[in-house]
C-alpha cells in the first residue's frame, strides 16, 4: 500500500513504504468483501472430510499391507515345509528306482542262471540208443546258439537224435553241420557216424514250464516238525 502525505508544510519522506494484509471474511451478506459463511463452512467441511479420508485410507492401508504380509509370511513357511517334503518325495523316488533296477538286474541274472542246466538236460534226455556224445559248446548268442557233436552207430539214430531235439520245448531251429561216416575207434572194421548240430535255445513262456518243489513232502514235513517243536 503506497502513502502520500497530502498535508501542506508535512515532511517528505525519502522512502516509500509498501504494506499487504490479508482478506477478511465479513460475517454478513453483501455489504462487506468477504466470503459468506456458508462458503467458509462448506471448506472447513471438505477440509475435514479429505483429512478423514485420506487418514481411514492410511489406515486401510496400513491393514492390508500388514495382512499381506502375514499372508506371504505363511506361504513362505508353507513353501519350505512343502520344499522339504519334495526333496523328501525325490529322495524316495531316487532309492525306488535304484532298488527296481538292481532287482531288474538280479531277475536278469537269475533268469539266465538255468540256461546251461535246461540245455544240458534237454541235451541228455533226447539221446537215443547208438548215440554217443562228445563235446556240447556254445556257438553264438544272442540268441544263444548251441554246437553239439557225437557218433552215431547209424544213420536212423542220428536222424532220431535230431528230431527229438526238434521236439523239445528249449530248442528249435535244428541244423546238421556235419554227417561223415568214418571207421571206428574200437574197432576199426567197424564204421560210424561222426555229427555235429546247431540248435538255438528258445525257453518256452514260464506259465509252459513244469515246476516241481525243491524238497519233497516228507522233508517238508520234517522241517515243519522241526520249525514247530523249536518255536522258530
Amino acid at each position: 500500500m503506497i502513502e502520500v502525505n497530502l498535508l501542506p508544510g508535512g515532511k517528505k519522506r525519502s522512502s516509500r513504504s509498501f504494506s499487504f494484509s490479508l482478506p477478511k471474511f465479513g460475517g454478513g451478506g453483501g455489504g462487506g468483501g468477504g466470503l459468506p459463511d456458508r462458503y467458509l463452512m462448506f471448506l472447513v467441511a471438505a477440509g475435514v472430510v479429505a483429512v478423514g479420508y485420506m487418514g481411514w485410507a492410511f489406515l486401510g492401508v496400513t491393514n492390508e499391507a500388514e495382512e499381506l504380509q502375514v499372508r506371504l509370511d505363511e506361504q513362505i513357511q508353507d513353501s519350505i515345509q512343502n520344499a522339504d517334503l519334495i526333496a523328501r518325495q525325490n529322495q524316495l523316488l531316487a532309492q525306488r528306482d535304484s532298488i527296481a533296477q538292481r532287482v531288474a538286474i538280479i531277475q536278469e541274472i537269475d533268469a539266465d542262471r538255468y540256461t546251461w542246466p535246461h540245455i544240458l538236460d534237454e541235451v541228455a534226455r533226447a539221446i537215443p540208443p547208438y548215440v554217443w556224445l562228445e563235446s556240447l559248446l556254445y556257438a553264438a548268442g544272442p540268441p544263444l546258439q548251441i554246437r553239439i557233436t557225437g557218433r552215431a552207430g547209424n544213420i536212423d539214430a542220428m536222424t532220431s537224435y535230431m528230431q527229438a531235439l526238434e521236439a523239445s520245448s528249449f530248442m528249435r531251429a535244428v541244423t546238421l553241420e556235419r554227417n561223415e561216416l568214418v571207421p571206428s575207434q574200437q574197432n576199426p572194421l567197424d564204421n560210424v557216424y561222426i555229427f555235429e548240430f546247431i540248435a538255438d535255445f528258445d525257453p518256452p513262456p514260464f506259465e509252459d514250464l513244469e515246476t516241481v518243489p525243491l524238497f519233497d513232502s516228507e522233508v517238508s514235513a520234517q522241517v515243519a516238525v522241526s520249525d514247530s517243536t523249536t518255536g522258530n
